[in-house]
C-alpha cells in the first residue's frame, strides 16, 4: 500500500471517528439540508443483513452492505460472523465452502467446544482458538441445568441475577486484558491486506461475536445506530432456535421454568450498554478504546478502512 494511500485513509478514519463520536442531536444540526438526512434514513431502511442460511447454524451472517458516515459502504464477501459451526450439515460445509474463508476464529472457552464439539469445517481449514471470558456463564448454565431442582435454578438465575451476569460479561469486554488482545488481533487480522475472508463466532454468536461486530462496524464509521441494529438482529435469527431449547428443557423435566434463560439467550440494548459505558469511563470515547484500550495504532485504522470500505 503506498504511502499516499495511507495518508489518505488515515485522513477518512480520524474524519469518521470524529463523525461518528457526535451526539445524535450534533448528527442532526451538522445536516445542511432536511433532503439529505431523508436520504440517509432511506439508506438505512434498504439496507438488508445478509443471513448465511445454513441448517445447522441460525446466527451466520456477511457483515458487509452497511453505509458509512464518510459516505462508503462496507465491502461484502469478506467478514462473516456466527454462531457455533460444530453442528454444520454437510450440505452446510458446502455452502461454508463457497465462502472462500481463508480463516475461522473461535471465541469460545475450552469448556465450550468440549461440550458442543469442534468446528466442522470445509477441507484445509483450522479453526483458530481466541477464547474471550464468558464469566463461567457456560459453566453456570451447566450446573443449573444439570441440578434439575427449580429452587436451585431459580436461585442462580432468578431475580435479576441472569441479566445482571449479561452486564457484568459486557463490561469486562471492555475491562478484561486478555479479552482486549483477542479482540484487537482480531482486528489486525481483518485489516491485513493479506488476509482473504474471515468468519470469526462464539457459542450463540451474540454476545463475544456481537461485541467484535458492534466494535468493527463503529471502526469503519457504520452509524451507531445501525451497529445497533445488527447487534440487535441475533434476537430475530436465533427466537425459534432458541424457543425450541426451553421447550426441549421442560418437556425432559430439567426446568420447570425455563424462562430463566431468556435473558441469557438474547442480546438487549442494556447489555451493549453496558459495554459502551464502560468504553466512556474507561477511555473517555470510542476512539480512546480502539487506540488506548485495543492498542489500534492510525495506520491500522486506515489500513482497516481501506480493506474493507469501498
Amino acid at each position: 500500500m503506498s504511502r499516499v494511500r495511507i495518508r489518505r485513509g488515515a485522513a477518512a478514519a480520524v474524519a469518521a471517528f470524529a463523525l461518528a463520536a457526535l451526539p445524535t442531536a450534533a448528527h442532526a444540526a451538522a445536516a445542511p439540508a432536511a433532503g439529505v438526512g431523508t436520504r440517509h434514513q432511506q439508506q438505512q431502511q434498504s439496507e438488508t443483513i445478509r443471513q448465511i442460511v445454513l441448517q445447522g447454524a441460525v446466527n451466520v451472517r456477511d457483515l458487509g452492505g452497511y453505509r458509512t458516515w464518510t459516505g462508503g459502504q462496507v465491502r461484502q464477501g469478506l467478514v462473516y460472523r456466527s454462531d457455533a459451526l460444530s453442528k454444520l450439515t454437510d450440505a452446510d460445509v458446502t455452502t461454508v465452502s463457497g465462502l472462500g474463508l481463508t480463516k475461522v476464529i473461535d471465541f469460545r472457552i475450552p469448556m465450550e467446544v468440549q461440550y458442543d464439539g469442534a468446528d466442522r469445517l470445509p477441507a484445509g481449514l483450522s479453526p483458530t482458538a481466541r477464547p474471550v471470558s464468558d464469566l463461567g456463564l457456560f459453566g453456570t448454565l451447566v450446573a443449573a441445568i444439570g441440578s434439575g431442582d427449580p429452587v436451585t435454578q431459580e436461585q442462580m438465575l432468578g431475580g435479576g441475577r441472569a441479566e445482571a451476569y449479561m452486564r457484568d460479561i459486557y463490561r469486562t469486554f471492555v475491562t478484561g486484558p486478555e479479552n482486549r488482545a483477542q479482540f484487537a488481533a482480531t482486528l489486525r487480522e481483518l485489516a491485513d491486506g493479506r488476509q482473504g475472508p474471515v468468519l470469526y463466532h462464539c457459542t450463540s454468536g451474540k454476545d463475544r461475536t456481537g461485541w467484535m461486530s458492534y466494535v468493527l462496524l463503529r471502526a469503519l464509521a457504520v452509524p451507531e445506530e445501525t451497529a445497533e441494529r445488527d447487534y440487535l438482529a441475533s434476537n430475530t435469527f436465533r427466537a425459534a432456535y432458541d424457543a425450541r431449547v426451553r421447550a426441549g428443557l421442560k418437556q425432559s423435566g430439567r426446568m420447570q421454568n425455563p424462562d430463566l434463560l431468556i435473558p441469557l439467550q438474547e442480546v438487549r440494548q442494556d447489555y451493549l450498554d453496558s459495554a459502551t459505558a464502560q468504553v466512556e469511563a474507561d477511555y473517555g470515547s470510542f476512539y480512546g478504546y480502539l487506540t488506548q484500550g485495543l492498542g489500534l495504532d492510525l495506520r491500522t485504522l486506515a489500513k482497516l478502512q481501506d480493506k474493507l470500505v469501498r
